[in-house]
């Protein structure tokens, strides 16, 4: 008669909080495609790993893994170049650059109205200083809010798309 192995106990716990781990790696990350200060495809790509890990990479593999990473390298690159295009294509100075991340980070301490509408006034504020053009200005501003926007919305959809792959292959 073949000898049985059970899985121990403490595997199984160890396991499962690890599964939770992963599960809220993910959820943080799916977040953090909304708030710039958690790096969201980076917190679901972490999650897909650890649970490829815990499941010894026999559902979810490698090139699953690579997949994810590589989807998570495009959501950083869109992200930026959608904001740079937004504040070059209206004509941005380096000053209205300049004042978009400090309207961003500033928004991080107002919470999500201060993230979405913060790097706009930055960006007029430091388009302003430049030419002291009102309407540049505002059009600088409404520019760089577009892109980031963009490449948030980007960013959202390519980290649910990584959430889908990982899910679909681990229950596949």
């Amino acid at each position: 008669m073949p000898a049985v192995t059970a899985t121990p106990p403490d595997r199984r716990v160890n396991d499962t909080l690890l599964w939770i781990a992963s599960t809220a790696l993910i959820i943080v990350g799916l977040a953090g495609t909304v708030l710039p200060a958690l790096p969201g495809t980076a917190l679901v790509l972490a999650g897909a790993v650890l649970g490829a890990w815990v499941d010894d990479f026999t559902r979810v593999g490698y090139g699953t893994l690579a997949l994810l990473a590589a989807l998570a390298v495009i959501s950083w690159v869109l992200e930026y170049v959608a904001s740079l295009l937004g504040a070059k294509k209206a004509g941005a100075s380096r000053l209205a650059l300049v004042g978009a991340a400090i309207g961003t980070v500033a928004g991080l301490l107002l919470g999500i109205v201060g993230v979405l509408f913060l790097p706009l006034v930055g960006a007029a504020i430091g388009e302003y200083l430049e030419r002291r053009d009102h309407g540049q200005a505002m059009k600088v501003g409404v520019a760089t809010w577009l892109g980031l926007i963009a490449g948030m919305l980007a960013k959202v959809v390519i980290a649910f798309v990584m959430v889908g792959i990982f899910v679909v292959a681990l229950v596949w």
